[in-house]
């Protein structure tokens, strides 16, 4: 275990108590059913909501599932035990719903009636083009 002397500890309490100030932290969670939304309460009073099937590993869950939502870690973090699934309030707030190579898996999986349009007129000239012997 490492020994902090009373300035250093002094210093680490200053900079929790500035980022508890200034950075945004949980201070509630709860999943609107009617909504399908989980809502987080922030501590500098703003709020915001995410479907949480959009999350990771989550798009399975139930209802029930996720209305067991926890704040953990001092706000810094949400939790749903049943789920095994846990999630840094800061990555929510900029849109990170999972690892990053998930993220880029679920980037090209959006379906629209363009896209579907789309592929279907590729597919009419003869698909895509293959690549050329270098």
């Amino acid at each position: 275990m490492v020994e902090l002397s009373k300035a250093e500890y002094e210093a680490a309490i200053e900079r929790g108590r500035i980022a508890r100030e200034t950075k945004p932290f949980a201070r509630a969670a709860r999943y609107d059913r009617e909504a399908n939304r989980v809502v987080v309460e922030l501590t500098n009073g703003a709020s915001f909501a995410f479907p949480p099937q959009l999350l990771q590993d989550m798009e399975h869950g139930t209802p029930d599932q996720f209305a067991e939502v926890e704040v953990i870690a001092g706000g810094y973090g949400l939790h749903w035990e049943s789920l095994d699934a846990d999630f840094t309030v800061p990555g929510l707030l900029n849109g990170v719903f999972g690892t990053a190579k998930w993220m880029a898996q679920q980037a090209g999986q959006a379906k629209s009636p363009a896209k579907a349009a789309a592929a279907r007129a590729n597919g009419a000239k003869g698909g895509r083009p293959k690549k050329a012997a270098a």
